[in-house]
């Protein structure tokens, strides 16, 4: 057996890429337009790992897909956490849960696909001004 993707449904491609790839630092892999079925897959994968990827389908035609809570979230391990959340707040991402304990971070996409981002190794040494900031909004 082989790990291949998650999958979640996007209503904006142009704001989930914006956010997958741009803030979070994901690569596109691959991207299938199926114009007769309506949806198009975007699929993105991780530098470190880009086999183990995310599927994007956004389908063409609105839908509701109630508040995303029910998926669970993603994880990425990162080299650095304090930076990827910079990098985050640089492109207007919310840090839901910040990192205060230098291990563990909470972002949420567009379309509200809770994101845990992961220290690589040890945790960092706690640092301002994440250890102050209180989390905001679910994650």
């Amino acid at each position: 057996m082989k790990y291949l993707h998650a999958m979640v449904r996007v209503r904006d491609l142009d704001a989930s890429l914006a956010f997958f790839r741009d803030a979070l630092g994901l690569v596109e892999t691959r991207r299938n337009d199926y114009p007769q079925g309506r949806f198009t897959l975007v699929y993105l994968g991780a530098p470190a790992n880009p086999e183990a990827e995310v599927e994007l389908t956004f389908n063409y035609d609105a839908e509701d897909y109630g508040g995303a809570r029910n998926f669970g979230h993603l994880a990425f391990l990162v080299d650095d956490i304090y930076a990827a959340c910079e990098r985050l707040q640089a492109h207007g991402v919310t840090i839901n849960r910040p990192p205060r304990d230098g291990r563990m971070a909470f972002v949420r996409s567009p379309d509200a696909i809770s994101i845990e981002l992961l220290q690589k190794g040890p945790a960092l040494a706690p640092a301002e001004p994440w250890t102050s900031m209180p989390n905001v909004g679910q994650w």
